[in-house]
């Protein structure tokens, strides 16, 4: 498995607060099963990360994973809020792509409210040549009681990551149901851990990919669509798979 959503630098944000903590995640991702991590510190105005902060820690992770005979492939990349964007330049912003890939952001989703100019900044990546990755929207309360609101978005070629423990409920209901509903509704791309620490929240990814029944859908979230990402290859399509229908709420 590929985990492109991982807090794992430290010192950076509220994720890995000592490289013992980036090392001990790394080791959990490992007996998970995952080979390939994105390491993607919040970008935003409480953890204003610079591009040379998180290119620094990286390395710094990298020199003591290779120490330790860790066998994982760690790469760059940033969790980038929509107010950050709007301060940054194209160059920064790519210095931040999602594994490296420059044709790829993971954009924070917000926890609270839909963002009038959400759509706006979101076309202005595509047109850049950059795709967004929503992380996380099944958390937000809005989302939650209108999944399909993110149709039009990913019509657009809009990603949707979901936090692999939104399937297995530690977010509650509500953020398991809208999880569901965007996976089942063809609205969601990657499953990502999100970890922050050393913690059962990266023991996640298998558990959720179980959870859903459908090996080869778990399959896609779960290696195809993040290692085409990471190898920078054409995305696949998604397997064929009955949908079911999902409910809008007024």
């Amino acid at each position: 498995m590929i985990d492109l959503h991982c807090h794992v630098l430290p010192g950076l944000d509220d994720g890995a607060a000592s490289l013992a903590d980036s090392l001990a995640i790394a080791r959990v991702l490992v007996a998970e099963g995952v080979t390939v991590v994105a390491a993607t510190p919040h970008v935003r105005s409480d953890y204003p990360v610079t591009p040379d902060r998180m290119e620094s820690a990286l390395e710094t992770v990298l020199a003591a994973v290779a120490d330790e005979h860790i066998p994982i492939e760690i790469v760059p990349g940033g969790e980038v809020d929509l107010d950050a964007l709007e301060s940054m330049d194209e160059a920064s912003i790519r210095r931040f792509a999602l594994a490296g890939n420059p044709r790829f952001l993971l954009v924070e989703f917000p926890y609270v409210g839909w963002p009038l100019t959400l759509a706006e900044r979101l076309i202005g990546l595509l047109e850049a040549g950059i795709t967004p990755v929503l992380a996380h929207p099944e958390r937000n309360a809005d989302v939650q009681g209108a999944p399909h609101r993110l149709a039009p978005l990913v019509g657009e070629g809009v990603l949707i990551q979901i936090t692999a423990s939104s399937l297995t409920g530690t977010w509650g209901r509500s953020s398991n149901r809208a999880a569901r509903e965007l996976i089942d509704g063809g609205l969601a791309h990657l499953l990502a851990t999100d970890t922050h620490r050393p913690s059962a929240r990266a023991q996640a990814l298998g558990v959720a990919s179980r959870a859903l029944k459908n090996p080869d859908l778990a399959t896609w979230l779960t290696l195809d669509i993040p290692e085409a990402i990471v190898r920078g290859s054409d995305l696949p399509p998604r397997p064929v798979t009955r949908r079911r229908r999902l409910l809008r709420r007024w």
